[in-house]
């Protein structure tokens, strides 16, 4: 894409979708605005407001006021990636159990093009705690990771980092642009390749020290053939081996300085690097799955799109107008213009298919369905950590072979995806589309804008609330906007059996662990309503499980009645419940259920399935 001005307007809609997603994710909090869109990607306002209506159609992007959010569906898109790459999953124990022998923050970078991309990390919490995220990029020059990195450049790689856009520091805005110049990167290359570790003595923030060393594989001759890097030594038997990853401790010089945390450090991450790299070599983590992009292409090399793809969406100047569903993909029974002949539109599994196909005819226009195809094949690639061909592509997202093929050749032009041997991975940058964000969510933050929407709809509070020893404890509340309200706040606590949310988690809890619960004391009685007998509110709490939802009347506080529903984790497990409380004078408990618990039951759903989207990323923090 040309730099400054206004896009070419041969760029197809999945590019400047991805443009607009990058930009959106790399605001501050994944949010901004259609009017800053504009002034950040060179697009008019246009194409901007029907990507943004794409993006919330599919889940990607969610509307607060006048600002364009990220949501969490989007984890799916940097998620491919890590559930691809061996490097993340088979080395994340390994760093976890280093964080915690040596009391330190532990990362795990792998290259991404001229920079280094996070993809592990285990922090130690602590008033002065490193901030990095998962999916954060750094500048080689800058982190120790980093110097690991350039010891297996070559020229072309070093000139693709003279000529590259800096690094933005979106986790360090405070940072200078500054850094070492070429022939001091060098310098520190040659010798972190010497020495066999790096260190970074305050390069990124003053104070921030940090430690790495190289997790190397055999390269079995290939990465050097595709110019991913030279090999880094040689292995026991001859052959070359290549850097996959550099394992960081990072700590604050109010704890060590550079050289103490390298003396204090450095043996037993030696250890865990060997570890991890045997670990990589027999999962087949090897060259083969090697994460880092090739050099970023200039926009004079840059493909542009499919005129097929660029006509059917509509953007001005691509060669034509809005297309209908049948002209596309064979919903309306004509074959799309590119497939091979006797290929039928949706083989395969065809429910991605049929999704961007009736969203087109309930959008029209407005709806960019190769940009919706295309990031379903992103998503879709990590399906196999051995990547995927073509056909198994093609098969997994219900796209015909043709229109999967020009999205993965899209994908790949821009960085996030690569091929070998007609196998195509998702890359690193992948994780640029809101990982970092979003992967830092806690159950609170995703509850909060669903919370929002329930109270709009029913006009009473709403709040989350977790199981904590006997009580329950508030970790998300929205307060409707009445003279009399429930006023609690976040963090407030009460006896779990006197609250709806505390009779569905408890209704959760297995016969063992409801009779150590029931055995820990006798029952507080808030008001004369409250069920304190545990063999009556056992029997209560078996209804309560059978039903899906309780109503609890008068038990905490006279006058105040609430429903309660569970919201449940990835596992199907309930590690939450939403309600609706309200004063019992305004309604009767049975008019009460009817009123509230479909919107209560949609609320729960979609906790749930932000809820299952992050823990896929993390574990997930109340």
């Amino acid at each position: 894409m040309p730099d400054g001005g206004h896009p070419d307007a041969s760029v197809g809609p999945l590019e400047r979708g991805l443009l607009v997603l990058e930009n959106v994710a790399g605001a501050p909090d994944g949010r901004t605005r259609a009017s800053a869109l504009v002034k950040a990607t060179g697009l008019a306002r246009s194409p901007v407001d029907r990507i943004a209506t794409t993006l919330l159609h599919l889940g990607y992007l969610r509307e607060e006021g006048a600002d364009l959010v990220v949501a969490p569906a989007l984890l799916a898109l940097g998620g491919a990636y890590l559930r691809a790459a061996a490097v993340p999953d088979v080395l994340a124990p390994l760093a976890r159990e280093l964080a915690d022998d040596l009391d330190e923050s532990v990362s795990v970078a792998v290259p991404d093009g001229t920079a280094a991309r996070f993809v592990v990390q285990y922090t130690r919490r602590r008033a002065l705690s490193v901030s990095f995220r998962v999916g954060d990029l750094l500048p080689a020059e800058r982190c120790a990771a980093g110097l690991l990195f350039a010891a297996e450049w070559d020229d072309e790689r070093f000139a693709a980092w003279r000529a590259g856009p800096p690094v933005r520091l979106r986790t360090l805005p405070q940072a200078g642009a500054g850094g070492p110049d070429e022939p001091e990167l060098r310098r520190a290359a040659a010798g972190a390749a010497r020495d066999g570790w790096a260190c970074d003595d305050q390069l990124l923030e003053p104070g921030l020290v940090a430690v790495a060393v190289p997790v190397t594989v055999p390269a079995r001759g290939t990465a050097a053939g595709r110019g991913e890097g030279r090999a880094a030594g040689r292995a026991g038997d001859g052959a070359e081996t290549v850097t996959v990853a550099a394992l960081s401790v990072v700590s604050h010089t109010s704890r060590h300085s550079a050289r103490e945390l390298r003396d204090f450090a450095l043996p037993r991450m030696r250890a865990v690097a060997a570890r991890m790299a045997a670990a990589l070599s027999g999962s087949g983590g090897g060259p083969a799955r090697r994460t880092t992009a090739p050099t970023p292409q200039t926009a004079s090399t840059a493909p542009t799109a499919s005129p097929a793809d660029a006509a059917s969406d509509g953007f001005p100047g691509t060669g034509g107008g809005a297309d209908g569903p049948g002209a596309r993909d064979g919903s309306g029974g004509a074959a799309h213009p590119a497939e091979p002949a006797g290929e039928p539109a949706g083989a395969g599994p065809a429910a991605t298919l049929d999704r961007t196909a009736a969203a087109k005819r309930d959008l029209g226009p407005e709806y960019l369905q190769s940009l919706a195809r295309g990031l379903s094949v992103l998503a879709a690639l990590g399906a196999d950590a051995d990547g995927m061909t073509l056909s198994a592509v093609a098969q997994r997202t219900g796209l015909a072979r043709a229109t999967a093929r020009r999205s993965l050749l899209t994908l790949e032009a821009a960085g996030y995806v690569t091929s070998d041997a007609g196998r195509f991975r998702p890359l690193p940058r992948a994780l640029d589309l809101g990982y970092p964000v979003l992967s830092r969510l806690t159950l609170g933050e995703l509850a909060h804008p669903h919370l929002v929407e329930l109270v709009e709809r029913v006009g009473e509070s709403a709040s989350l609330a977790v199981l904590d020893g006997r009580d329950i404890r508030y970790v998300a509340r929205v307060a409707a906007h009445r003279i009399m309200s429930v006023s609690i706040t976040l963090g407030t606590r009460f006896p779990a059996h006197a609250t709806s949310m505390g009779r569905v988690l408890l209704a959760e809890l297995s016969p063992p662990e409801w009779e150590r619960w029931a055995a820990a004391g006798p029952l507080p009685a808030p008001t004369r309503h409250t069920v304190t007998d545990p063999v009556r509110l056992a029997g209560i709490l078996r209804q309560v499980a059978a039903d899906g939802y309780t109503i609890v009347d008068q038990e905490l506080e006279e006058g105040l009645r609430s429903i309660a529903v569970p919201v449940r984790g990835a596992d199907g497990r309930v590690l939450a419940a939403v309600n609706v409380s309200l004063h019992a004078g305004r309604t009767s408990a049975e008019q009460a259920r009817e009123d509230f618990l479909p919107y209560l039951r949609e609320a729960a759903a979609a906790i749930s399935a932000d809820v299952a989207a992050v823990t896929v990323a993390q574990e997930l923090p109340a």
